[in-house]
């Protein structure tokens, strides 16, 4: 008997017809002879109706109070799929994540797992039953109250449980049939991946694949747990997320580039006229690390001999551009520097493969088709196994087809389907 956690999101859930079809998918895994622990997403695009309604109440709510309300989504979720479940003649138990023993730190909005403690979901898989899961959140250690771990926080639930229970299988069902070379909503011929490396999945969420959540790539790295990705309206196979998957399986060499990854989430700032001299970058980014905002890509210039100073341009989610931007102010009179620029009409676009380690040429190929399309780059930031370029948001759909064709990922013939319509 094996145990299998499956994760569905909010196109799987999003009504009540398709809460019933997740159901007949569950119950079937069940008489297969596994044991089930299931985690779920809110309906739809609830989320977002929450947050909006937050927002008409008060521009500024409460921490606390918004994780409360938004966790109310998932908790709809569960307990409407385990009245499917019952309904087919089967008994599921739904568990909010403080119930399911997801333990977290207490900063709302973006808690982190401290720790899982799944007696509970143990206990339920002991008697028989179903267990289902309010993805998404959690309980915090120190303050005990309800906190949530930010937008894609059900696929870090479902593999923090899974590797706490041992599970042999992790899936995450979305509306696509697996992962592809790009998103199949810019190109239509990208062909699904069916083996990747948890680095090179690492890379592409980072730089946008909306497919999986980065912190649930992580621990399933860190606990070498399976993942699965595969589409809730059908019955194919998915991608498989592994450790080694050209080892692992059927396939015989490595590509070269394993897929074209966008994000139009981010905002570029400029720091400009910095004083080039020892700490006053040190300064900038201590600041920023200060109100906890994330920094992507940075470039400094070339120091002008005629003024001693520099600029530093760097990225950010678009999210905290305003959080940063005061903060910058706050400092400028220690620092001394001239100006701050904001653009938040910039794309990041990404290649990928950890192939590119022993392919030279390949940063060639991909600026060559890049230029071949009129994108122009405003920034260039590389790894092991990922080249990043920032072009203007008008110039992303080019680039990411351009240098889909560049490196032959298109498919013979359309092969992506994108059944629900949100690609999660």
């Amino acid at each position: 008997m094996a145990l299998v956690v499956q994760k569905y999101g909010g196109s799987s859930v999003a009504d009540a017809s398709c809460i019933k079809r997740v159901a007949q998918r569950i119950v079937a895994t069940k008489k297969a002879g596994n044991d089930v622990v299931v985690i779920v997403s809110a309906m739809g695009d609830t989320t977002d109706e929450l947050l909006d309604l937050a927002e008409q109440v008060s521009p500024l709510p409460p921490g606390r109070e918004l994780d409360m309300l938004l966790t109310s989504g998932e908790r709809i979720s569960m307990a409407l799929l385990a009245m499917a479940i019952a309904n087919l003649g089967h008994e599921a138990r739904s568990f909010t994540g403080s119930q399911a023993g997801v333990i977290t730190d207490s900063t709302h909005g973006k808690a982190r797992i401290i720790d899982v403690t799944p007696s509970r979901i143990r206990e339920a898989l002991d008697r028989g039953h179903i267990a289902i899961v309010a993805g998404f959140q959690g309980v915090s250690q120190d303050t005990k109250d309800i906190t949530t771990l930010g937008r894609g926080g059900s696929d870090t639930t479902a593999v923090a449980l899974a590797a706490a229970l041992q599970a042999d299988v992790c899936e995450i069902y979305t509306d696509v049939d697996g992962i592809f070379t790009a998103d199949p909503r810019i190109v239509p011929a990208a062909r699904k991946i069916p083996k990747i490396s948890y680095d090179e999945m690492m890379e592409m969420a980072a730089c946008g694949a909306k497919i999986l959540h980065l912190r649930c790539v992580e621990y399933a790295r860190r606990f070498d747990l399976p993942i699965h990705v595969r589409s809730s309206f059908s019955t194919k196979e998915g991608t498989w997320v592994v450790s080694d998957p050209y080892t692992e399986g059927t396939e015989m060499e490595q590509p070269i580039i394993s897929g074209v990854a966008h994000d139009r989430s981010e905002a570029k700032i400029t720091v400009v006229g910095v004083p080039d001299k020892v700490g006053e970058a040190a300064a900038i980014f201590k600041t920023l690390a200060d109100a906890e905002i994330n920094i992507d890509m940075i470039v400094q210039n070339v120091s002008a001999a005629a003024t001693g100073r520099t600029d530093i341009s760097f990225t950010l989610p678009t999210a905290d551009s305003s959080t940063a931007l005061t903060a910058l102010k706050k400092i400028q009179g220690d620092i001394a520097y001239e100006s701050l620029l904001f653009d938040d009409q910039i794309g990041k676009v990404s290649l990928i493969g950890a192939g590119m380690r022993s392919h030279p040429g390949v940063t060639a190929t991909f600026f060559a088709a890049l230029a071949d399309a009129g994108v122009n780059i405003e920034m260039i930031s590389t790894s092991e196994i990922r080249i990043s370029v920032i072009v203007g948001q008008d110039g992303v759909d080019a680039a990411v087809a351009a240098a889909h064709r560049a490196f032959d990922l298109d498919a013979d013939q359309v092969e992506a389907v994108v059944y629900g319509g949100t690609g999660r």
